[in-house]
């Protein structure tokens, strides 16, 4: 993973006034940081090699993209309450944000060109193993 796939730390440059975030805001990131971090190890026990995280695209985000032998997954990760709220929460306009953002990945790392590609979701939720959703939804229209 290069410095430049993954989201900065902390604010950018500073275009005016700051905004402080809503309590609700800073707890919603902070829940999808640790959301992300869960499902890396997951990904990784499983033996796949994490390439990027957190990569923001024009058209959205794609929150983790592994590779595994000659299979690239780009993966969804959804946290909430339960495993099923978790499942719903990966909608038909995400999917198709995703698949965008999968196509701009890989025409910004060629070298994956000729990988069978994957879109899974992996789902966290409290005091539950992650569930990784293998091809939970595919590019065809």
């Amino acid at each position: 993973m290069t410095k430049s796939d993954a989201k900065p730390d902390g604010p950018g440059p500073s275009k005016g006034p700051k905004k402080s975030a809503s309590p609700e805001r800073l707890a919603a990131f902070q829940t999808g940081l640790s959301a992300e971090t869960r499902a890396a190890a997951y990904l990784l026990a499983k033996g796949y090699r994490i390439l990027a995280k957190r990569f923001r695209t024009p058209y959205g985000e794609i929150d983790i993209v592994a590779r595994r032998r000659n299979l690239l997954a780009f993966i969804e990760v959804k946290a909430r309450a339960s495993l099923d709220e978790a499942a719903y929460a990966v909608t038909p306009r995400q999917q198709a944000r995703i698949i965008a953002a999968a196509q701009a990945w890989l025409m910004a790392h060629p070298e994956h060109a000729e990988y069978d590609l994957r879109f899974d979701a992996m789902l966290i939720a409290p005091r539950r193993l992650p569930r990784h959703l293998l091809a939970a939804f595919d590019a065809s229209p």
